[in-house]
């Protein structure tokens, strides 16, 4: 079992940034696929962004160019670096997890979630 949390939500005028942190706990000692997705209110959970065990990247069309997923397997935890945000970026974000299939890849899908954490972007 992995138990994550969000944090680092918040209001925000749109244009400024905001960095989400998303820690990790638990049986944390193999390799994971992590996820950022959001969903806002009447709409679809969406994924927007994406890393892989080789930390390759991957972005939706909505947020590429202004996003940033990283992780740091020291500490255990994902982050989310969103510069130039717009409000139709106002939505709940949460992270997630999924043990990579022999340790290099990711099926798309997501075993493990965080509560979320609310980004509110103002114009």
């Amino acid at each position: 079992q992995v138990q994550l949390v969000e944090s680092g939500g918040g209001p925000v005028q749109a244009g400024r940034s905001l960095r989400l942190s998303c820690a990790a706990s638990g049986y944390t000692d193999r390799a994971y696929c992590m996820g950022w997705f959001r969903q806002a209110p009447g709409k679809e959970r969406e994924v927007i962004a994406s890393v892989d065990p080789s930390d390759r990247t991957d972005y939706a069309d909505s947020v590429k160019g202004r996003f940033a997923i990283s992780r740091d397997n020291a500490k255990n935890t994902l982050y989310l670096q969103m510069n130039s945000l717009k409000p139709e970026d106002t939505a709940t974000y949460y992270c997630a997890a999924d043990p990579a299939i022999a340790g290099l890849y990711c099926r798309g899908h997501y075993n493990y979630w965080g509560q979320g954490t609310q980004v509110t972007v103002s114009s």
